[in-house]
């Protein structure tokens, strides 16, 4: 999926995907490389999507507002005018949507290994705080 930017793509994160990263601020930087545009898409209410997409410093192009993610994807498609539509998503029925959507399908896991992203479940854990108290303090 690295392509090389040339921005002829339109990119949807279901927000349960984008939870399931361990830095979704650098995976939207960086799939803009190569998207044209990019943006979240969910079920939740919209001050969950603002908060989440605040807090990790993310800059949506496009998101679901109070539509569901039906709606959203057939809305998005008209708007967004590129050759490629991707939905990035989780679940089966993530995949039945893109595909009734007539959206393209990637599950996270794909996406991350294609585009070298880190799996929150796979990244480095934290330093313990065990650490700083060390046995051999005098």
């Amino acid at each position: 999926m690295n392509g090389g930017g040339d921005g002829e793509m339109t990119l949807a994160f279901d927000l349960s995907a984008l939870q399931e990263l361990a830095d979704p601020e650098h995976v939207f930087d960086d799939a803009r490389r190569w998207s044209k545009y990019v943006g979240v898409v969910s079920e939740k209410p919209t001050y969950v999507v603002t908060n989440f997409t605040r807090k990790n410093r993310i800059r949506q192009d496009f998101f679901s507002g109070p539509r569901g993610k039906a709606e959203s994807l057939e809305s998005v498609g008209e708007q967004f005018d590129t050759p490629r539509h991707v939905y990035v998503g989780t679940t089966d029925e993530d995949r039945e949507l893109a595909e009734t959507a007539g959206w393209e399908y990637l599950p996270i896991e794909d996406a991350a290994e294609a585009a070298e992203w880190t799996l929150a479940e796979d990244a480095e854990p934290e330093p313990a705080e065990q650490e700083e108290q060390r046995d051999d303090w005098p």
